[in-house]
């Protein structure tokens, strides 16, 4: 440690623990000069906002909220994404980009990790939507990677692995996007408009949900989305008999399934099987009752 110490004596390790309260460590407790400060959490304070946590008063501390407020709220994307100087993000093949190009543009702000099966498997689906949308709207959405990798090694890994941009790995934006957004779990997928203004912190079900079709990702959107799937299922009989299969199949709603008949993956309605673990997609039931 590169400041000083108190000499190793137990007795007087007691007296100062009892003298500021300690109840726990790793405890931080700042000598003012207008008296002693005691934060209820001044060791999470310094490690979210760091040396900016100076005096580390709890005044200071709701200014540094409310600036967090403010940048959640009304920060353009380069105040938010940029940090001392570095304006720009990085591409899978290290190319360094202008946060600047990104105005105008829906932007997907994804939290996520090489090491965490959850993000791999949230990977695969946003990718699926991020190419598709690049084929049907151009350049009008673009993701940045807000990576929670344990080292640079596997943050390379992950980066080189996706089409779109991130933060770099030894900016400290990545953590100060976490706290400022809340992420407490990853994947996490934070959408923003063209206004810059916060369209939805959970975009992650969304994507997950209707991929592509989910763009805009408005409120308004979404229930679109919502009324025609409920339309499609009052449309559909709430029970059937499959030819292929000895059981009556019941209408069903399933976030994903596989269907027994076509082996292909399907979502939302499902004729399902209350006995076996059977599926048949809605469309694939007019196709198998008539062979």
């Amino acid at each position: 440690m590169p400041w000083l110490a108190v000499p190793f004596d137990v007795s007087l390790h007691r007296r100062l623990i009892d003298r500021y309260r300690i109840d726990r460590i790793p405890s931080f407790v700042p000598l003012c000069s207008d008296g002693i400060t005691i934060e209820e959490d001044l060791i999470g304070c310094i490690e979210d906002y760091g040396a900016d946590a100076f005096p580390f008063t709890r005044k200071r501390h709701e200014e540094l909220k409310a600036i967090d407020i403010r940048k959640r709220e009304e920060a353009n994307l380069e105040e938010l994404l940029g940090h001392k100087g570095c304006h720009f993000l990085i591409s899978g093949d290290d190319r360094k980009v202008p946060i600047s190009e990104l105005a105008g543009k829906t932007i997907g702000l994804y939290f996520g990790a090489y090491w965490s099966p959850p993000c791999c498997a949230f990977t695969v689906q946003l990718t699926d939507a991020y190419n598709n949308l690049k084929v049907e709207k151009g350049d009008c959405f673009e993701i940045v990677l807000i990576s929670t990798d344990r080292d640079l090694e596997e943050f390379n890994v992950n980066k080189s692995s996706m089409p779109w941009l991130a933060v770099p790995y030894e900016d400290r934006t990545r953590h100060d996007l976490r706290r400022i957004f809340d992420v407490k779990g990853i994947p996490a997928l934070v959408l923003i408009g063209p206004d810059g203004k916060v369209i939805s912190v959970n975009g992650k079900l969304m994507v997950s949900s209707y991929g592509a079709e989910a763009f805009p990702f408005t409120e308004s959107r979404i229930r679109d989305l919502e009324a025609a799937l409920r339309k499609e299922g009052e449309a559909l009989p709430q029970q059937v008999e499959d030819v292929k299969h000895e059981h009556v199949l019941k209408l069903d709603m399933a976030k994903a399934y596989v269907c027994d008949s076509c082996k292909k993956q399907g979502k939302f309605w499902t004729f399902s099987c209350d006995v076996c673990d059977y599926d048949l997609h809605p469309s694939c039931l007019e196709k198998v009752n008539k062979d």
